[in-house]
């Protein structure tokens, strides 16, 4: 049985970053705090939690104070920042970049499109934490859609600023930004503005070449991860026979009868040594007669 690890799954700069940060903090003692999941993944989740780092709500701020905090990479509303300094918290801000970056857009958008009586849309998750962070970077409300259906949502009598959460597919912002200007009453009004980070989207083309290499393909992510769902999808349409596991005790022997090839792939959100003991674990199976 021949088991490669794709080279190019796997954690991105912005997790990177995140978990770097806590692992600095975690090494000056004491535990650290995390605003919600760091990573979208349980079993680095709980390595970590063993280093000491606790997972908490934003309503279970007020129990931590004088304490620290981490803003995960997905990033916060101003409001989180506000009661973190009310509460004499130290914050660890560890926002993603690109998530930053797209944070101060969507202010931006918001500036263009009062005077105009626009609109700001997001293609996003509703809930997700990093479109929460976008939504509430204004009080002005931002519209959310997820598809198609929720253009229904949308004035086209009205100027749009289109922008997406930085893990969606290119495909499908594609896909809207042009269904929203032939729907506009005047397309010139429909502003569409790329914010895709190209570190996640670039694995797509990436994946449906490596998972069309093999008989069977294994994905690895976090149940919690919108960017797994995401890829994980391309995988499979490249290649049927893909399974997604959070971890190696959800594999199964029967994925393998017949086959002489496994691709292991992830999320940005997957470490490469949960992959690596998944390719273990295959390895195991299908060794046995």
């Amino acid at each position: 049985m021949r088991i490669e690890i794709d080279d190019k799954s796997g954690f991105c700069f912005g997790v990177v970053r995140a978990i770097t940060e806590a692992e600095k903090a975690l090494a000056e003692g004491g535990t650290v705090h995390s605003l919600g999941d760091i990573v979208h993944n349980r079993i680095e989740v709980q390595r970590l939690e063993r280093l000491g780092l606790r997972t908490v709500t934003h309503d279970e701020m007020p129990a931590i104070a004088g304490g620290r905090l981490l803003i995960r990479a997905h990033g916060e509303p101003p409001t989180t920042y506000a009661e973190a300094e009310r509460l004499g918290i130290r914050v660890i801000d560890a926002t993603c970049p690109v998530v930053a970056r797209l944070q101060r857009r969507v202010m931006q958008a918001h500036e263009q499109m009062g005077p105009v009586g626009g609109q700001v849309v997001i293609l996003g998750k509703r809930g997700h934490a990093e479109v929460v962070g976008l939504t509430g970077q204004v009080e002005e409300p931002t519209i959310v859609i997820e598809n198609a259906d929720d253009l229904r949502t949308i004035d086209f009598a009205r100027p749009i600023h289109f922008l997406s959460q930085t893990t969606q597919s290119i495909a499908l912002f594609e896909a809207l930004g042009t269904e929203m200007k032939r729907r506009a009453a005047d397309p010139g009004q429909v502003r569409i503005d790329d914010t895709i980070c190209r570190q996640v989207a670039n694995r797509e083309q990436h994946l449906t070449e490596f998972a069309a290499r093999f008989d069977v393909v294994i994905f690895v992510c976090g149940r919690k991860s919108s960017n797994g769902k995401v890829l994980s999808e391309v995988c499979r349409s490249a290649n049927p026979k893909t399974h997604v596991v959070e971890e190696p005790d959800e594999i199964e022997a029967s994925w393998f009868e017949g086959t002489g090839s496994v691709g292991i792939c992830g999320a940005t959100s997957t470490p490469k040594w949960l992959m690596q003991e998944v390719a273990r674990a295959v390895g195991e199976i299908t060794k046995k007669p």
